[in-house]
């Protein structure tokens, strides 16, 4: 019986749960809105918006704020509660701005929230003449350089203007120092601040033309996400051995200890190096090659200790140290010194077998010797008769020669004599 009665209980307190829930659902008040929401500019990016406090609202009610912001119908997700009676936003200009804020009685569930009270702001200008994709680079923290381009609805004679402003300028400033590259505007201007400042203020920026045709634009931008080193200088080498050092010198602008360096290096003999991560502002690397050279360039990136920006400088100009083996002259040796192995040989041979001859001289074939015995002595029998029919034949002219010489000096004597007489 306990058992059964159990569920019959449960039931009833279900019950007596939910008509008290209802009545205190019933006996439940709605809060008044805000009354009286506006906005004015406090700067020339920034808005306060301002609201005075519901009436006949019970002094037990512990009485907060939630606000909203609505860009051209979506939500931005920025609901603050607060029980000031303003809030401080950035403002856009180029498009449509809703504010919204309600009422409400926080830990209290005797009340519900009042309705949401609004307000819009309206862009002013021709849709589509307002700058675009606004960017700024904050370099060496010395100077701000900012680039947009213009909207697709405007002439090309349209001239944009630059403010700017930060909390410690009185009142907004006017960049003066434009430039114009490929239809991309830009302008620079200072911006700088003591070496030993840790915290930065938002800067806003307001760009805009004279002509109210023209859509006005506005960009607050925290300054540390921009920073941008500039490039290290005065690079030096030094070479000890198998030993690179490798400096640079420090930069004045930045804080000590608030940049970070990397260092590559390669081997003039290949298209890929190394990155060493430095601290400081020098780095030691060993193990190099002492008979080749080696090309080396140094950048640097603020410390996320710093500074929240993820710039890098540019690469410093590249410095090498060593020297490259010529590749044309270990070519000539590749090709020359094989061909000098070669001709060395072939000569050598050639002197090896003439020494050879001259130590060993080669053995006579009996057979040669006999042929060429035999050979000779018939070459002399027959050249023996030969001369002996040539001399037989000499004596015979000769003797006629004599002959009639003879007859010739017997004939011319007997003559002269008859002369005589």
């Amino acid at each position: 019986m306990a058992f059964q009665g159990a569920p019959v209980r449960c039931r009833l307190l279900l019950a007596v749960c939910w008509v008290v829930a209802a009545g205190t659902a019933a006996g439940a008040k709605v809060l008044p809105p805000p009354s009286n929401l506006d906005y004015s500019f406090i700067q020339i990016c920034t808005l306060n918006w301002t609201w005075n406090p519901p009436q006949n609202v019970s002094s037990s009610c512990n009485l907060e704020y939630s606000s909203d912001i609505v860009i051209n119908e979506v939500p931005q997700d920025k609901t603050e509660w607060s029980k000031s009676l303003f809030r401080v936003t950035d403002a856009f200009l180029d498009e449509e701005m809703r504010f919204k804020v309600r009422s409400e009685c926080k830990h209290d569930n005797t009340s519900e929230p009042s309705p949401w009270v609004e307000t819009s702001l309206l862009p002013k200008g021709i849709p589509g003449t307002a700058a675009v994709d606004l960017s700024c680079v904050w370099h060496n923290l010395e100077y701000m350089v900012c680039t947009w381009r213009p909207g697709e609805n405007v002439s090309s004679d349209t001239n944009y203007t630059l403010f700017y402003w930060f909390d410690g300028l009185k009142n907004p400033k006017k960049c003066s120092n434009y430039s114009t590259d490929q239809g991309i505007f830009g302008c620079v201007f200072s911006f700088t601040f003591p070496k030993v400042t840790n915290t930065y203020p938002t800067i806003s920026i307001l760009i805009r033309d004279d002509s109210e045709e023209i859509r006005p634009v506005c960009a607050s931008k925290n300054p540390t996400t921009l920073v941008k080193p500039a490039t290290p200088s005065q690079v030096t080498l030094s070479k000890i051995n198998d030993k690179i050092d490798v400096k640079w010198s420090e930069s004045e602008t930045f804080p000590k200890g608030c940049l970070l360096y990397e260092v590559k290096y390669r081997n003039s003999d290949l298209d890929t190096g190394r990155i060493i991560p430095s601290e400081e502002n020098s780095v030691s690397i060993s193990g190099i090659d002492p008979n080749s050279k080696y090309i080396f360039k140094v950048k640097a990136k603020p410390k996320p200790d710093c500074y929240s920006s993820e710039f890098y400088s540019d690469w410093s100009e590249e410095k090498s140290i060593g020297e490259k083996r010529d590749s044309t002259i270990s070519l000539v040796l590749i090709i020359t010194i094989p061909l000098i192995v070669a001709v060395s040989t072939i000569i050598l041979l050639v002197y090896l077998k003439r020494l050879k001859i001259l130590i060993l001289p080669p053995i006579p074939d009996p057979r040669e010797i006999l042929k060429r015995m035999f050979g000779e002595q018939n070459e002399d029998s027959q050249s023996y008769a030969k001369d002996d029919s040539m001399n037989a034949y000499d004596k015979l002219i000769m003797e006629e020669e004599i002959h009639s010489l003879i007859l010739t000096e017997t004939s011319e004597t007997p003559n002269s004599e008859k002369e005589n007489r």
